[in-house]
């Protein structure tokens, strides 16, 4: 804000906003910091063979222990086919619930007080930093589908069906990277990350369809089920991938993109007081 003097003969200062950022100047901001997030993450290829090492086990040994488990979705519908969505969506989980450490990192370098301190709009950074991690992820949920079906994965997608669904699964990876960013910037410390990662990741695959179908849960974990954000974008992927069925606008795709909207800009209201702070 700028203070200029009234030009009525009082010497009360009245406040002028700051001008908006023109849009090309956000967009090439957060050009540039996905960039930077993907080579980042390209300079660590250890961490990255690590994120697809976890799924394969998963899928191997569940997919191959209960290959006899009925799934009741007809069609000769394997457990291993039914698995294989919900592995897709626990890997964007468990990889967007590490964005944040990444803020963390830079803190500790001062390189993101030094960007705050720009004009650089704070909604450019964390536009770049989310939108690359969501790009990274959804990457990383098409190579666990090719591992499924190197191990022997039967899928039907429906590609009138693929592009919802993958918009599902995007703002789920959005959602839960701004809830990483926001936690990073609010506690500054990798030991919350990492509490982050076991604490709310851990209940939320367990009481969600990732695993097995809500009709062969208790009454009480189903009921939890249904609200479990994983459940909503599990079920659109399998939808999508095995019965050729597109997630629901009003069931599955609306409470996601309120949920992405709202974590975002808790994390940005973070970004916020981080520049302050500095």
């Amino acid at each position: 804000m700028r203070a200029v003097a009234a030009r009525t003969g009082s010497e009360a200062p009245t406040v002028e906003p700051e001008p908006l950022a023109p849009a090309s100047s956000v967009a090439d901001v957060a050009w540039e910091v996905a960039k930077r997030t993907w080579t980042k993450t390209a300079r660590r290829p250890v961490l990255l063979s690590f994120s697809f090492a976890q799924p394969l086990m998963w899928m191997a040994f569940f997919g191959f222990l209960f290959q006899r488990y009925d799934v009741d979705l007809g069609g000769g519908v394997a457990y291993l086919d039914f698995l294989t969505p919900g592995v897709c969506a626990m890997t964007v989980l468990f990889g967007a619930s590490q964005s944040g450490i990444g803020w963390i990192r830079d803190l500790q370098t001062g390189f993101l007080p030094r960007m705050l301190n720009t004009p650089a709009s704070h909604h450019a950074l964390l536009l770049g930093k989310v939108g690359a991690d969501v790009v990274r992820l959804l990457v990383q949920a098409v190579v666990v589908i090719l591992l499924a079906l190197v191990l022997g994965a039967r899928l039907s997608p429906a590609w009138g069906a693929m592009v919802p669904a993958t918009l599902c699964l995007a703002l789920f990876a959005a959602a839960f990277a701004s809830l990483s960013c926001a936690l990073a910037l609010k506690t500054r410390a990798q030991e919350a990350m990492a509490a982050f990662v076991h604490l709310v990741n851990l209940p939320i695959l367990f009481t969600s369809t990732a695993l097995v179908p809500e009709r062969h849960m208790p009454e009480w974990l189903a009921a939890a089920a249904r609200w479990n954000p994983l459940t909503l974008t599990v079920d659109a992927w399998r939808g999508a991938l095995l019965l050729g069925a597109p997630p629901s606008l009003v069931g599955q795709l609306l409470p996601l993109v309120v949920m992405a909207a709202a974590v975002y800009a808790l994390a940005a209201r973070e970004m916020r007081g981080i520049g302050r702070l500095y």
